[in-house]
C-alpha cells in the first residue's frame, strides 16, 4: 500500500487532512521541491509556470507553521490581480479547512470600509493586490510590522503591471524577521534585484523545468453536467461514442473504486488502478489493458504515471485534476504516435472557471458538447448493428442459421424477428436504464431562508461575498435574492445547498449570527 506522498513532506496533520479531502495524492513538482525548504524556514524563490499548484506550495507550509497572534496579521500574500487574489483566498480556505484561521482578500473595486472593518476585527492572512494593500497601510489600518510570512505570487506579472514601487514600499513596512517567498514563471533582472535586496543571503532558488503545455494531436471537449447526474452523463457519453480503449481519471482512490464498481455493475469491461494496489496488481491490470482484454482503465493521476499505451483512443476526466500540469499529463495518454486522440472533461457550473483557466494556459480550444440523448444512443447502436449485419452477410458464415430462420418464417413475420433480435442486442449494449430522453443541465434552484434582513443592512453583494468566503460558492450558483425587513430568501443551485448550510450556518453577517435553512413551501 502506497502512502499519500504529501505525508512525506512534513506538513501538519490538519493541513494533510484537508489535502486528503481535496483528493490530492501526489504533490506537483514545485510542491515536492519547495514545501520541505519552506517548512525549514528558508526564504525561497519558486520558479514554475502557471498552473503547477503554486498556491498549495506556499499555502500548506504557512498554514502548517502558523500560530495566531492576538489580532495581528500573520501573513501577507501579494497577487497582481483581483481575480488571482480571490482564487488564492479560496484555495487557502480549502487548505486551511481544519486550521483556525481568518482570511481576507483585499483589492480595488470593493468598498474599502468593509475591508477596514474586517481588519480591525482581526485577520490572520491577507491576500491582496499591491495597490489596495498599500492604501490600507497608508491609512494605518494594516500593520505588517509583526508578520511572519510574506509571499509575492506571480512576481513577474506584478512587475509587468508597474507595481515595483508599491511592492518595495510594502516590503519595507514588513517585519525584518519574516520568511519571504517569491513565486514567478520567469526571472527577469528586476526580480533578481528585488530578491537580492529583500531576501536573506541563504535564500533557496527552486526551478522547475518548463514543460510543453499543449497537446496538438488531441481534440478536447467538455460536457457541462450536474453533480447528481455525473455518472449517468458519463454512461451516455460511453454509449454513444463506444471507445475501444479509454483511460478514465478520478481525483481520489475512493473515487476510482466507486466508479469501477458502478461500471462493472452495468456490464462495462473495466478495471481500476491506484496507489493502494500493490505493484503486481497494477502490472497485471496494465498488461490486460495493453493487450485489449479490458476496454476501460480507471485511474488516479499517480497510478497513471508511466503508462505508455499507444492505442488509447479516449481520455476522460471524470473529475478535474489538481492542476493544469496534471491535465496535460492526462490527455497526453491519447494521441500517441501521431494518431489523433479525444479528451473529454466533465464539469459542473462551479468548475467551469477552472476549465477556462486550463484552456488559457494550454493555448488550446476545449469545445462544448451536449450530453447525448437516448435518441442519439439508439441511432448510434442501430448504425453499428446495421454495419455488423452487412459485414456478416458478406462472409457467408451465417448460412448454417438459414434453416432456423426459415422455421421462424413459418410462424412470424421475419421483419418482426429481425427487430426482436436487434432489441435483444440493443438492451445488452446499453449500459444504463435511461428514464428520460435527455438530461436537463440547466441549474435547478432551492430556496434558502436566512435570518438576516434589511434591518441588518444586508445587501445582495454582501450575501454573495459571504457565501463565497465561507462555502466557495460563486455567483453562477445563486439565483434570486429577496431581502425583507427581518429575513432573506435566496435561490441557490441544488449542488451547493449542503455546503452553504454546513459552512455558513451560525457564521456572522453584518454583526449578526445567522441561521440558514431550506425554506418551507407555503401550504
Amino acid at each position: 500500500m502506497e502512502e499519500n506522498k504529501f505525508y512525506e513532506l512534513g506538513l501538519s496533520k490538519e493541513v494533510l487532512r484537508a489535502i486528503d479531502d481535496m483528493g490530492f495524492e501526489e504533490p506537483s513538482s514545485i510542491q515536492a521541491e519547495i514545501i520541505p525548504v519552506l517548512l525549514e524556514g528558508f526564504d525561497a524563490i519558486g520558479q514554475a509556470q502557471t498552473g503547477t499548484g503554486k498556491t498549495l506550495a506556499f499555502g500548506a507550509p504557512i498554514l502548517s507553521k502558523m500560530k495566531r497572534m492576538d489580532g495581528k496579521i500573520n501573513s501577507i500574500i501579494l497577487t497582481p490581480t483581483r481575480e488571482l487574489a480571490i482564487q488564492v483566498n479560496d484555495e487557502l480556505n480549502r487548505i486551511g479547512k481544519y486550521v483556525r484561521v481568518k482570511l481576507l482578500p483585499v483589492y480595488g473595486g470593493q468598498p474599502i470600509e468593509r475591508q477596514i472593518g474586517a481588519l480591525r476585527r482581526g485577520i490572520d492572512i491577507v491576500v491582496g493586490t499591491p495597490g489596495r494593500v498599500l492604501d490600507l497601510i497608508r491609512r494605518n489600518v494594516m500593520d505588517l510590522s509583526d508578520i511572519k510570512f510574506l509571499v509575492l505570487d506571480e512576481a513577474d506579472e506584478m512587475l509587468n503591471m508597474g507595481f515595483i514601487d508599491d511592492i518595495e514600499e510594502i516590503i519595507n513596512s514588513c517585519s525584518k524577521e519574516r520568511q519571504t517567498m517569491l513565486f514567478s514563471a520567469t526571472m527577469p533582472d528586476e526580480i533578481r534585484k528585488l530578491a537580492r535586496r529583500y531576501m536573506k543571503s541563504d535564500t533557496k532558488h527552486i526551478t522547475i523545468a518548463k514543460n510543453a503545455m499543449t497537446v496538438s494531436t488531441v481534440k478536447q471537449y467538455y460536457y457541462e453536467i450536474k453533480q447528481k447526474d455525473r455518472f449517468e452523463s458519463f454512461c451516455r457519453i460511453l454509449d454513444v461514442d463506444e471507445p475501444t480503449s479509454a483511460i478514465i481519471f478520478c481525483k481520489t482512490k475512493k473515487g476510482v473504486d466507486e466508479l469501477v464498481e458502478a461500471m462493472q455493475a452495468r456490464g462495462y469491461n473495466v478495471e481500476g488502478m491506484h496507489g493502494d494496489m500493490n505493484q503486481n496488481q497494477r502490472l497485471n491490470t496494465l498488461r490486460k489493458f495493453k493487450e485489449g482484454n479490458i476496454e476501460f482503465l480507471v485511474a488516479t493521476d499517480v497510478a497513471a504515471r508511466g503508462i505508455d499505451v499507444e492505442n488509447v483512443t479516449h481520455v476522460i476526466n471524470y473529475d478535474l485534476p489538481q492542476d493544469i500540469e496534471s491535465y496535460v499529463h492526462r490527455i497526453g495518454r491519447t494521441g500517441r504516435a501521431n494518431r489523433e486522440g479525444i479528451a473529454y472533461t466533465l464539469v459542473t457550473a462551479r468548475e467551469y472557471r477552472t476549465l477556462k483557466q486550463i484552456e488559457k494556459v494550454t493555448k488550446g480550444k476545449i469545445k462544448r458538447r451536449e450530453i447525448p440523448t437516448v435518441d442519439d444512443i439508439f441511432l448510434t447502436k442501430y448504425k453499428n448493428m446495421l454495419s455488423r449485419v452487412k459485414a456478416t452477410l458478406e462472409k457467408d458464415t451465417y448460412k448454417k442459421f438459414v434453416p432456423l430462420a426459415a422455421e421462424l418464417d413459418e410462424e412470424f413475420n421475419l421483419v418482426d424477428v429481425a427487430a426482436a433480435l436487434m432489441e435483444m442486442i440493443y438492451s445488452k449494449e446499453v449500459s444504463y436504464d435511461y428514464e428520460e430522453n435527455s438530461i436537463d443541465t440547466a441549474p435547478s434552484f432551492i430556496r434558502l431562508f436566512l435570518s438576516v434582513g434589511r434591518m441588518d443592512r444586508v445587501d445582495p453583494k454582501l450575501i454573495l461575498k459571504f457565501f463565497n468566503n465561507y462555502a466557495d460558492v460563486n455567483r453562477e450558483d445563486v439565483g434570486n435574492i429577496d431581502i425583507l425587513d427581518k429575513f432573506t430568501f435566496v435561490d441557490v443551485s441544488d449542488e451547493v445547498v449542503e455546503d452553504i448550510i454546513k459552512k455558513c450556518n451560525g457564521q456572522k453577517l453584518c454583526g449578526r449570527r445567522m441561521r440558514i435553512e431550506v425554506s418551507k413551501p407555503r401550504i
